[in-house]
């Protein structure tokens, strides 16, 4: 009997969330958002303080598959080495294990910590009967932001020099709602989903990041002339929220002209919002004219966590267990989680620890045109900290501080 009622709770969860919402009593005058994991929030753009253990934070770590755990192991070497004020509870999944108790596992844990750093957790294997576990985390947690920043790295061979733009997608809508049936045997429908809510907290998360960040430009990415109800709802949804941010000049392209403007000439852009598929894609296009997909991290925030990741989510189950997989990306990921945590100057440290290995010391791997291994990369980057630590009497004293 249980059994059957958590697989109907499964199966209708939806259904049995809006009817809750519907019936939920007004808490008060301010706006009430109601976040996946059933915790009442006021809506609002900075996330919730995260907690702390003994003056560290304790954070998920999701090592995945393929070159996962390499990478991640790199990462918590490169923290003991520097000392960062962060501990990890790691979880591993177990190919032998029930999937479903392994998502749960890994949802309590995020919600425990607030903070996750994770690699790739579904192989080219996965069961296609089954949803991804990366989308899955993405709707459970209601991370409806991605942020991708791509900076150029001088000396790595790329198609365009100087750039610096970035990538905001909604995370959770859009053609990812995966709500998709075969109606009969080859006969498929797919919907979209795109609703003002949500459309409205991207739009203020994008504006707002602009705005904290010196950007002075967001172009809206969308195909409202043919898709006008869904991407025209999108399109007018950011366009109202833009006119609480005058100082931010708003444009807007279609996907198809923005995909021809981006390849030919990138220094046209500064700030780029979009739907979830169109975000996908844009942002392996934007990694790959820069110098491929182990160079930059993605961002993914709700209104309560934030999960940190490489950019572009590969595997890379060929190149496991080679020595050759590029760990700059899964670094930057990690630098990205201590400016979340409030560890700027750590964060600092290691962006600059990486750009000095890359640019400087031309430490590569070979996917960006080097003929280093992993371990070069890491050895080189920890020599640069070591300098750097050295050299920088502010790190030194906010290290003192910090341990005392």
């Amino acid at each position: 009997m249980l059994s059957k009622t958590v697989n109907f709770i499964r199966r209708n969860r939806s259904a049995l969330e809006e009817s809750s919402r519907r019936f939920l009593p007004t808490l008060s005058s301010d706006k009430i958002t109601l976040p996946q994991h059933k915790t009442p929030l006021k809506d609002r753009i900075q996330p919730i303080p995260v907690p702390l253990y003994g003056g560290r934070h304790m954070v998920t770590m999701l090592p995945g598959v393929g070159v996962g755990p390499e990478l991640m192991n790199y990462v918590r070497d490169i923290f003991s080495f520097v000392g960062v004020p962060v501990d990890f509870e790691v979880i591993t999944i177990d190919p032998r294990a029930d999937r479903d108790t392994e998502v749960e596992n890994i949802i309590l844990s995020i919600k425990r910590n607030r903070v996750t750093l994770k690699s790739n957790l579904s192989s080219d294997e996965q069961d296609m009967d089954q949803p991804e576990i990366n989308v899955i985390l993405r709707g459970r947690l209601d991370l409806y932001v991605n942020v991708l920043h791509c900076k150029s790295y001088p000396g790595v061979p790329a198609k365009h020099e100087n750039v610096d733009l970035v990538v905001i997608r909604q995370n959770t809508e859009g053609e990812y709602a995966m709500l998709e049936h075969e109606n009969r045997r080859g006969v498929v429908e797919s919907l979209k989903i795109i609703t003002e809510k949500n459309t409205r907290r991207l739009a203020r998360w994008a504006f707002q990041y602009a705005r904290e960040n010196g950007r002075k430009k967001i172009t809206v990415v969308h195909k409202a002339n043919i898709l006008t109800l869904s991407d025209g709802l999108f399109l007018r949804t950011v366009q109202k929220v833009a006119k609480k941010f005058p100082e931010i000049e708003l444009n807007d392209l279609l996907i198809d002209n923005c995909c021809m403007r981006l390849v030919k000439d990138p220094h046209q852009f500064d700030v780029l919002v979009m739907p979830n598929l169109y975000g996908m894609i844009l942002s392996n296009t934007v990694c790959g004219m820069l110098g491929g997909p182990g160079l930059y991290a993605g961002q993914n925030f709700s209104d309560s966590y934030g999960l940190f990741e490489t950019g572009i989510r590969t595997a890379g189950l060929k190149i496991a267990g080679k020595g050759i997989a590029n760990p700059v990306a899964m670094i930057n990921a990690s630098a990205a989680m201590l400016r979340y945590l409030g560890h700027r100057n750590y964060s600092d440290l290691l962006k600059e620890a990486v750009r000095r290995t890359i640019c400087e010391d031309a430490v590569r791997t070979p996917d960006i045109g080097g003929n280093h291994t992993s371990d070069d990369v890491v050895y080189k980057v920890k020599d640069n900290l070591s300098v750097l630590m050295s050299d920088s009497s502010s790190f030194q004293m906010t290290q003192e501080a910090a341990t005392s």
